[in-house]
């Protein structure tokens, strides 16, 4: 090898990995889709799980037929779109779905079933009237075609119904008399093959081309006699345009055209040839076969995860800072406090940031009694299953009728608003013999059996 040609090698294989191919890996994407949970972005196969996951962005195959696998910690999909409903009239139930994508388990269902209605009232088909009488034949001569029609009116249909059957018969009349045919020119046949298929340059000897057509498109009748076609039955032409004889092409070798597409984890390389060994010329076929193609690399570095909030801590009790001083029940303002901690941050990925910690102003009245009114009836909830025997819920709740204390309180230099904390002792009326909650149950109509 030319000691040129070794050194740019040299240089270029210390910035990018080519993955060598063994016996165990697997196929690595650069993207998962975050509504059917497919792999997306080949990149290439026989990658180390761990390399592939470098970039937890990616997803794997462990082999073609297999299941997409992602890299990230798991997390619900969106929801689907809800189906169509069970029934087309009246009261039915559909659902809707959604994936767990991800490493590990989501908390939540993956199925809901809701009740729909997509027509108040169920069709009712129609009757028929009687036939018509047929109409007059549409030709004067040979064979044309006759119509009778009814109405959907006997009785006519109702909510959206139909009559079944055609609404009109067509069938043939003959009127027993013989039609004229008139002759008529068929396609042109193909040009006939030139005397050469290609010629050298600066000859001036052209060959004939001659094609030829018939007189069958119909042929012209005898009895009655129909007329015959018009113009010649055969043209003729020069071949003037005979090509030179062609040369096909044939590829030059593969050349590295760019380098690793990623900085992290696992990328491509695209590599580029030219069809010039040799040419193509005068008419000859170009190159079978792609101009360019992507190999893969791997850099064996770990890309950048940015940190991501875990979920805020319960609100502590609310108090003063003094624990002697008695705010409960009363209307002196406390004070409560919450954090979250930034989960997950890894090779110099970005941090979630400072707004770690939150603070409150509130008024503690837990189990303090307080009178309540019962609220009205909630609306129906989603069916308890996607299937088989399912039912749905409402209730009314009693619910407090909180002190009108101040709502605002500065904290911080700030006004803020201030929340009541603690489940208070509520009184209502005694309703349907409960005093906090009256639930009411019904059956989800229509819905589809389990299988």
């Amino acid at each position: 090898m030319a000691p040129f040609l070794l050194l740019i090698k040299i240089a270029f294989g210390a910035l990018i990995s080519l993955q060598v191919p063994g016996s165990d890996g697997v196929r690595c994407f650069n993207q998962v889709n975050n509504v059917d949970g497919k792999c997306e972005g080949y990149l290439g196969d026989r990658v180390s799980e761990d390399d592939c996951c470098l970039n937890i962005k990616y997803g794997f195959q462990q082999d073609e037929n297999a299941a997409c696998q992602a890299c990230r910690p798991a997390e619900w999909s969106v929801w689907s779109d809800w189906s169509m409903c069970t029934v087309p009239c009246l009261e039915g139930v559909q659902s809707r779905h959604r994936l767990c994508i991800g490493k590990g388990n989501c908390s939540g269902d993956e199925v809901e079933t809701r009740i729909c209605s997509l027509q108040e009232c169920c069709p009712v088909m129609g009757g028929w009237s009687t036939w018509s009488a047929w109409s007059q034949c549409s030709v004067t001569c040979h064979v044309g075609q006759t119509q009778r029609t009814r109405e959907c009116n006997n009785p006519s249909p109702v909510c959206g119904g139909t009559c079944i059957g055609d609404s009109k018969e067509i069938t043939q009349c003959d009127t027993q008399q013989v039609c004229p045919t008139h002759g008529a020119w068929g396609n042109w046949g193909a040009w006939n093959d030139c005397s050469f298929s290609c010629i050298k340059e600066g000859s001036t000897t052209f060959p004939v081309q001659v094609r030829r057509r018939v007189c069958n498109n119909p042929s012209p009748s005898e009895s009655p006699p129909g007329r015959a076609c018009e113009g010649n039955e055969q043209e003729a032409r020069d071949c003037t345009s005979a090509p030179i004889c062609p040369v096909d092409g044939g590829w030059g070798a593969w050349q590295h055209e760019s380098e690793c597409s990623v900085t992290c984890g696992v990328g491509q390389v695209r590599e580029k040839r030219f069809c010039n060994n040799p040419a193509p010329r005068h008419g000859g076929r170009n190159c079978a076969g792609p101009l360019t193609q992507h190999i893969i690399c791997n850099t064996k570095l770990p890309c950048p995860i940015d940190g991501r909030w875990s979920s805020w801590e319960e609100w502590k009790p609310c108090a003063r800072a003094d624990p002697k001083e008695i705010i409960k029940c009363t209307n002196r303002v406390g004070f409560q406090s919450r954090r979250r901690s930034c989960l997950g941050q890894q090779f110099d990925g970005i941090h979630c940031g400072d707004d770690y910690k939150e603070l409150r102003p509130c008024y503690n009245l837990h189990n303090c009694i307080i009178k309540g009114n019962w609220s009205e009836w909630t609306e129906w909830g989603l069916c308890s299953s996607p299937c088989g025997q399912s039912e749905t819920k409402r209730y009314r709740e009693c619910l407090p009728n909180y002190p009108n204390y101040p709502m605002k309180s500065v904290l911080q230099t700030k006004e803020k608003d201030v929340v009541f904390f603690g489940t208070p002792k509520v009184i209502c009326s005694k309703l349907n013999g409960q005093f906090l909650k009256v639930e009411e149950k019904r059956e989800c109509n229509n819905v589809p059996a389990c299988t």
